[in-house]
């Protein structure tokens, strides 16, 4: 479906530097019905106009790639299209942020931004995982083989940094105990949904092992080194039944405060509020 030759057709157009399969097809995790993931690497003008006759040449039917930043400040933009009866994604990306990006996750740095389809926030070092597992299909210049070559090396201050960041997940639970008292069981969902997100990451962090998207985050932490027995049970039990009463929320947060514990101990005022 996706080959070097459709690869290099997208390298050839102006600001194109490289092209790299990604998703659960370039990891071998994929159904036959998966998407083919796209990761067109940029730099500087990207030829809008050059994609969409691109895509209008290849697609089943019409399509229209965005220009960059059209489909937010983090996933940038791409295109939806149907190529041979299967969907085929193009998605942007800005090599030079990425670059960036894996500076920062050498110095142990991240940041979490909102970005529209990511419930839990689009987390930076996404970024650096997903060049890391990804198959790379056109790279005229050698520029993206050489990255994703630094990055198979998970960097350990990145690790000690999503460690350290789990003491948002106890913040949270303290702050949705607040809202059980009065039965709101929206807030004490969000919370939750937020405090296993967070924690997922710690663990990915501790393992030293990339997460590049929310779909089945939490069984991939419950599959890693270092997770508490039955991590993914526990999470999922959560998030599963909330409760909607101030006594069933309040059994819910105490579940939730021992997986807590179980994870990260208590973190409190390592980083955030006491």
């Amino acid at each position: 479906m996706i080959d070097e030759r459709s690869a290099a057709r997208l390298c050839a157009v102006d600001g194109v530097l490289a092209v790299a399969l990604g998703g659960s097809r370039a990891r071998g995790t994929h159904r036959p019905d998966s998407d083919w993931d796209l990761g067109l690497y940029y730099r500087g003008e990207l030829d809008v106009a050059g994609l969409r006759a691109l895509a209008a040449d290849v697609a089943d039917e019409p399509a229209e790639p965005t220009a960059p930043g059209g489909w937010g400040p983090w996933v940038d933009g791409g295109g939806w299209l149907r190529v041979g009866g299967a969907d085929v994604d193009w998605i942007y990306r800005d090599l030079d942020r990425v670059h960036r990006v894996w500076a920062d996750c050498r110095a142990g740095r991240y940041e979490v931004g909102v970005q529209a389809g990511h419930p839990l926030g689009f987390y930076s070092h996404t970024y650096a995982g997903e060049v890391a597992l990804s198959r790379v299909l056109a790279d005229p210049t050698g520029e993206l083989t050489a990255l994703r070559a630094q990055t198979l090396a998970y960097p350990a201050a990145l690790g000690d940094a999503l460690v350290d960041g789990g003491w948002e997940a106890g913040f949270l639970v303290d702050n949705a105990a607040k809202a059980a008292s009065t039965g709101d069981a929206a807030y004490v969902a969000g919370c939750l949904f937020r405090a296993v997100g967070v924690l997922v990451q710690a663990l990915h962090g501790r393992a030293g092992r990339w997460l590049v998207n929310e779909k089945g985050m939490v069984a991939a932490a419950g599959r890693l080194p270092g997770a508490p027995p039955d991590f993914a049970s526990r999470a999922q039990a959560l998030l599963g039944a909330v409760g909607r009463t101030p006594d069933e929320l309040a059994r819910t947060l105490a579940d939730a405060r021992r997986l807590v514990a179980d994870v990260v101990g208590d973190r409190r005022g390592r980083g955030g509020p006491a």
